[in-house]
């Protein structure tokens, strides 16, 4: 395999990554929001103690935190140096010189440090939305639990 190939086969990959932390990012926003709003229809009609509030609202900021970095993380960078906010700076001219000199290893490299912005943000949304959803099952058993 030439290197030219090389290069165009980690740049798909680099693709590939990218599209498929946007997709579970979505997903995971979805069920964020279907948990926020579970939560405010169940607790809405339940006797809450201060220790279930407490445990419940933090449970309910981590899950807010844990949708903002996934939209942060869908979020379009426009002022891009790769793809298509380019070459909407270009004119037809431009673009036909930059693509026949185009360095395929720059372009790897800048979506790979996209793709590690976006795959951190999701990794630490998980970690929030976990952390989240302990603290709002804690506080469902101190709920019940002060309510017998």
């Amino acid at each position: 395999m030439t290197t030219t190939e090389q290069l165009s086969t980690a740049h798909a990959e680099v693709k590939a990554e990218i599209t498929r932390t946007d997709t579970k990012t979505g997903l995971l926003l979805a069920f964020v929001g279907a948990v926020l709003a579970g939560t405010w229809t169940v607790a809405r009609g339940l006797p809450l103690n201060l220790p279930a509030y407490l445990a419940g609202g933090t449970g309910i900021a981590l899950l807010v935190a844990a949708a903002g970095l996934l939209l942060r993380s869908v979020r379009p960078n426009l002022h891009g140096r790769h793809g298509f906010p380019l070459w909407a700076t270009l004119t037809p001219e431009e673009i036909t010189t930059t693509l026949t000199g185009r360095d395929l290893a720059a372009d790897v490299a800048g979506l790979s440090r996209l793709a590690m912005v976006k795959y951190t943000a999701l990794r630490r949304a998980v970690d929030l939305t976990m952390a989240g959803g302990a603290l709002l099952v804690l506080a469902a058993l101190l709920a019940a639990g002060g309510a017998l």
